[in-house]
């Protein structure tokens, strides 16, 4: 697999999109300015000038924007308020912190990405058909852009490290997004009863690691061929092909070779695997 120049055309592509007022794009059922709210919400003037704090922060984040699209990640606050024409006071105001500047940036992209996977297969038929779209698209999109891929992976997997409850907020409206294709799948018959919040949870993990994965690791496949069977092998579980019968012929061992029991003499039975029922 060949290298890929950072591609700034498509972050700038983001700010573009993100700083359009909601009332005038379709975003589906994905929330917008999730983190623009909250970044406004610590700022102390916020109940005496909240759209002078909106915009401030939007202004921030538009020049967080085009430094990622300049050189990644390794920009420094100094550089940030020199792009954005703001003091540094006016950053912390909003921002504790460059990281959480760039957990905004993440929720964004998530939000865009959710959002525009919606849009684009609204024309599908059917729920399963746009949920093979959704889970596709994220596998093929990231050869398009290896090394923004690979800025989103390295800095989504250090801030989880700090801000595990932040990044799961982030990720939330990608799992937000496979959720209601399930539900509308259950509900159209197309699959059978689960919880379908632990299932929408479960894909947008498998999506997301192999998202993670092929950003970095070279592939001798195609993106469309691991965009397939990314979706066959999920399609497997959500569906519970054979799930009964195939867990009916296994044998399960009741605890690990070579764990204590208690200090029970097994006998020789000692090396018996036992049957373990499944429900």
């Amino acid at each position: 697999m060949t290298e890929h120049a950072f591609d700034g055309s498509r972050v700038v592509e983001l700010a573009q999109w993100m700083f359009v007022p909601a009332a005038g794009r379709d975003t589906g059922n994905v929330p917008a300015m999730a983190w623009a709210e909250r970044a406004a919400d610590r700022s102390p003037l916020v109940h005496r000038s909240r759209s002078r704090s909106l915009q401030q922060t939007r202004t921030i984040v538009e020049a967080a924007h085009r430094l990622i699209a300049a050189k990644g990640a390794s920009f420094t606050t100094q550089e940030l308020v020199k792009e954005a024409g703001v003091a540094m006071q006016t950053f912390y105001r909003h921002f504790t912190g460059k990281d959480q500047l760039l957990l905004a940036v993440i929720e964004d992209l998530v939000s865009r990405y959710a959002g525009r996977y919606e849009q684009a297969a609204r024309h599908l038929p059917d729920p399963l058909s746009r949920l093979r779209y959704y889970l596709t698209a994220t596998v093929t999109g990231l050869f398009d852009d290896l090394a923004g891929a690979r800025f989103v992976t390295s800095e989504h997997w250090r801030l989880r490290e700090r801000f595990p409850d932040e990044i799961a907020a982030a990720d939330q409206p990608f799992v937000d997004l496979i959720e209601r294709e399930l539900r509308a799948a259950q509900d159209a018959g197309l699959l059978p009863p689960s919880d379908v919040g632990r299932d929408a949870e479960m894909v947008a993990r498998l999506a997301m690691s192999v998202f993670h994965h092929y950003a970095f690791a070279p592939s001798h496949r195609s993106a469309q061929d691991l965009g397939d069977y990314l979706w066959e092998f999920c399609l497997g579980g959500i569906s519970r092909s054979d799930v009964a019968r195939l867990n009916a012929t296994i044998t399960r061992v009741a605890d690990p070779p070579g764990a204590e029991l208690g200090g029970a003499d097994l006998g020789e039975d000692s090396g018996a695997q036992t049957r373990i029922p499944t429900h």
